[in-house]
């Protein structure tokens, strides 16, 4: 598996952890708890790193030549 695949694992990872080690709510960030916080930042930072992972991936390339 290529290095940048296992880019593709860190919002997931993250989504688990998150929910594992960050459960708590009195840290308050940007008026939400910060579990939720967390969970919405992993969200919204796979979209970025779904587009790293396409752009680098040799398949894609491959195809586009065809």
């Amino acid at each position: 598996m290529k290095a940048v695949k296992l880019l593709a694992l860190v919002p997931i990872i993250g989504i688990f952890v998150g929910a594992i080690f960050f459960n708590r709510v009195t840290p308050i960030v940007l008026g939400m708890p910060f579990l939720l916080f967390w969970l919405v930042m992993c969200t919204v930072l796979s979209s970025p790193i779904m587009w790293i992972v396409f752009k680098f991936d040799p398949k894609r390339k491959e195809d586009e030549l065809l």
